[in-house]
């Protein structure tokens, strides 16, 4: 009786890990079911062109039996790299938009933070038609905020520039040195509301009692905002810093849209321009041999800032 009663211990452990196996093909396959409709266009459309354009930068185009000659594509190694950079226009098209992102992140995030600070408040009334207001320009293409934008630059037709003049002032927007950051007002204009979004979300997670402790305590709504609100929020200003370094880095409308009404941006002014204008002269090797090198420049500068920032922001 003894050895029947183990034998039958034995035994269902056995059936049973064979039911939860039976049971889990079923299971797998729906997981499987679910997740297929993102990774498919995400493999096709993401991973892949990827791939395509990685491989494509180390290809060169060749020639045979002269200028009027067959072409062929073959590997070149690192050839495409090195013609980038050697190539005077990259370094010239990295400095301008290393000035741009100097210059205009800084400044769109901390106006991003200041109304975030304002809406938090509750001093403050009206508060759901300034959320909106301040959000909408995000709901703006940035194409048609660029064509926006270049009616108040053009002296032509820009009522800013009649009312600046009519004050004594010689306003151009579009000069040498204004066009960069007539751009940069634009970038702002359009995202700053969208950074907003996030901090001021970020502050609505906040525990009211810590409000309660500090003015208890005699801190005033100044020491709440920069000593309490803003440390606790390190980490939203930290991601809307990083998206902002990704996209500075990306920027190419508001150039591109500018350019039809100023002679000073040229068709390599930022180094995304810089791509479109070597792909549009059918050097497509070359194109994204320069996509690369931006994407690398990229990951490089929001990781490394993720990984400076990373301690004192609590991630």
């Amino acid at each position: 009786m003894t050895d029947i009663a183990t034998r039958a211990t034995r035994v269902v452990p056995a059936t049973g890990g064979r039911r939860r196996l039976n049971g889990g093909g079923p299971r797998m396959g729906v997981i499987v079911a679910f997740l297929t409709p993102f990774f498919l266009p995400f493999v096709l459309f993401y991973l892949v062109p990827i791939g395509y354009a990685i491989g494509q930068s180390f290809m060169v185009v060749r020639r045979t039996g002269g200028q009027y000659g067959t072409s062929y594509t073959t590997f070149g190694g690192f050839e495409q790299y090195a013609q980038v950079f050697q190539n005077g226009e990259f370094w010239a098209s990295i400095g301008r938009i290393g000035l741009f992102g100097i210059v205009q992140v800084p400044v769109m995030l901390f106006i991003a933070l200041t109304m975030a600070l304002l809406l938090d408040t509750p001093l403050l009334k009206l508060k759901s038609f300034f959320r909106i207001a301040a959000f909408m320009p995000y709901a703006v293409p940035g194409v048609i905020a660029a064509i926006m934008w270049s009616f108040l630059y053009s002296p032509q037709l820009s009522p800013v520039v009649d009312v600046l003049k009519a004050v004594g002032l010689q306003p151009d927007f579009l000069g040498p040195g204004a066009v960069l950051w007539s751009a940069a007002n634009v970038s702002t204009w359009l995202w700053t509301g969208y950074n907003m979004l996030i901090m001021y979300s970020a502050l609505q997670a906040i525990p009211q009692e810590l409000y309660e402790a500090a003015k208890l305590d005699g801190a005033s709504n100044w020491s709440i905002a920069w000593r309490i609100k803003v440390p606790i929020i390190a980490p939203s200003i930290v991601l809307t810093t990083v998206f902002s370094i990704i996209g500075t880095l990306q920027l190419y409308a508001e150039p591109a849209v500018l350019r039809q009404i100023s002679s000073n941006i040229s068709s390599t002014f930022t180094p995304n321009m810089l791509a479109y204008a070597v792909a549009s002269g059918n050097n497509y090797q070359q194109a994204a041999a320069i996509s690369v090198v931006i994407a690398v420049i990229t990951f490089v500068l929001s990781f490394g800032f993720m990984r400076l920032t990373s301690k004192k922001a609590g991630l």
